[in-house]
């Protein structure tokens, strides 16, 4: 990883030209892990820790609960997700966790089918920090064939469970094939950095437009989520006016899959489409207009 850069674009950011002259960049990321989460049946020693509600379940035992609060989001969620997107015209990008997909194997075909984005989640949901670096380099191995068998397409950029280990964007431009991570925090707008003397495309993500805190914390009712999104939309498009920015969405099919939830999401959608100039893009879509406009 590269040392750390506290200053970014300061306080002239570029005046990005989006497609279209659009203010602003809007990036919807859906979530697919449901299956791959921690779990005994999996020769874990510990049941998946994220919940929809606080475990009284001993880690060592199967937590049936929350077992299901996931099968939720692979059985009914997904499909509820891309049926919005569909209404609105919309194509996003998948994190796709390569076991999950191979777990639910009519999901894979319908991600393509319909123009979303595949992306590598890893092949499991879980913490590559924990890795040491050769198992990482295999993961990220086995996850590129696993997706390209799953949904006939592999991957072009990386994100893992909370965060990279110090190895991982070492590892993703070793591969050779990605074209760009999503493994920072910290800007509205790509930006490069120097990977062993490459120049490397980061296309950065959230944590706060996130339905995961519903789960974590921090948003209780969907109208939580309908505020966020929208707060985050009408100041980013308010600064596009003259310096347009990107904006991300991040969604997982456990929990803005349910009814109430998808309804918030439904609600931002209507009102963003009565704007102009907004470019709904998938991930890869915004990399390689980088990449073209701003090598």
């Amino acid at each position: 990883m590269t040392e750390r850069d506290f200053i970014g674009y300061g306080p002239h950011p570029p005046r990005v030209e989006w497609p279209d002259g659009a203010r602003l960049a809007i990036s919807i990321v859906v979530n697919y892990e449901e299956g791959s989460e921690y779990s005994l049946l999996d020769g874990d020693p510990e049941h998946e820790s994220n919940n929809e509600v606080p475990s009284p379940v001993p880690p060592g035992q199967r937590d049936l609960a929350n077992e299901s609060f996931f099968e939720y989001g692979s059985r009914v969620g997904v499909w509820r997700i891309m049926n919005l997107l569909d209404a609105f015209d919309i194509r996003s990008t998948f994190f796709c966790c390569a076991l999950a997909l191979e777990r639910n194997p009519q999901v894979g075909p319908e991600i393509v089918r319909r123009g979303h984005e595949v992306f590598g989640h890893g092949y499991r949901w879980e913490e590559y920090f924990k890795m040491d670096r050769e198992a990482e380099r295999e993961a990220i191995r086995k996850t590129v064939a696993s997706l390209q068998k799953t949904t006939g397409e592999r991957p072009l950029g990386w994100y893992v469970r909370y965060g990279p280990s110090v190895n991982t964007r070492e590892l993703v431009v070793e591969e050779g094939h990605f074209l760009y991570d999503s493994m920072a925090y910290n800007d509205d707008l790509p930006y490069y950095v120097q990977v062993n003397g490459k120049k490397w495309l980061v296309v950065p993500y959230s944590l706060e437009v996130n339905d995961t805190k519903f789960w974590r914390g921090g948003m209780v009712t969907p109208s939580d989520f309908f505020e966020t999104m929208k707060n985050t939309f009408d100041l980013l498009y308010h600064e596009g006016a003259t310096h347009p920015k990107m904006m991300n969405i991040g969604l997982h099919c456990r929990i803005v899959g349910r009814p109430a939830r998808a309804v918030a999401l439904q609600q931002f959608l209507e009102y963003a489409r009565t704007f102009p100039d907004v470019w709904f893009a998938r991930r890869i879509d915004i990399a390689r207009w980088w990449l073209e406009k701003y090598p």
